[in-house]
C-alpha cells in the first residue's frame, strides 16, 4: 500500500467525514459537531492542511489553527479513518515534520483529545506532545489536554 501526505483539498472531507473512526466522530461530536462539518471548519480556517492518503484514497486530515499570533498560540487536530491508523510507522515518520511545519510560527501549540483515544494518545506522545494525566468533561465525554512548547 501506498502512503502519502499531500496539502489537503475540499473534496477529501466527504471520504474521511463517511469513515471516520468512531472516537472521532464521538470527539467532534462532544464539541458541537458533526465530523463532516468539523473537518470542513478545520479545512477553513487551517493555516496549513494536509491530507493522508492511502493507494490514492483520503483517509486523514489533520491541520493547525492560528490561535493568536500575538501569543503564538495553535491548536492543532487530526481526524482520520481506522485505515490510516494500520499505517503506525508511516504516522510515526510523517509526525514530527509535519508538525514542525504546521506550528513554524507558533509557540505553543495543542487542543484536546478524549481520553478513551489510547492510539491517539500514544501518536501524541510519541510525535513529542504532552498528554495531562487530568481530564475535564466537554458535554459529558471526559478529554485531556495535550500541548507542545517549541
Amino acid at each position: 500500500m501506498k502512503v502519502e501526505v499531500v496539502p489537503a483539498r475540499v473534496t477529501h472531507i466527504g471520504p474521511v467525514a463517511s469513515r471516520i473512526r468512531d472516537i472521532d466522530r464521538i470527539e467532534c461530536e462532544a464539541m458541537g459537531h458533526s465530523p463532516k462539518k468539523a473537518l470542513r471548519d478545520g479545512f477553513l480556517l487551517s493555516d496549513r492542511c494536509w491530507t493522508a492518503l492511502v493507494d490514492g484514497r483520503p483517509e486523514a486530515m489533520f491541520g493547525s489553527v492560528t490561535v493568536s499570533a500575538l501569543d503564538r498560540l495553535a491548536t492543532v487536530w487530526f481526524l482520520g479513518t481506522d485505515e490510516v491508523y494500520r499505517h503506525g510507522r508511516e504516522l510515526l515518520a510523517w509526525g514530527p515534520g509535519l508538525i514542525a511545519k504546521a506550528v513554524d510560527s507558533s509557540w505553543r501549540a495543542g487542543n484536546l483529545v478524549s481520553s478513551a483515544n489510547g492510539k491517539a494518545i500514544r501518536l501524541l506522545r510519541a510525535w513529542g506532545f504532552t498528554v495531562e494525566p487530568e481530564e475535564q468533561m466537554v458535554n459529558g465525554i471526559p478529554f485531556r489536554q495535550f500541548w507542545m512548547i517549541r
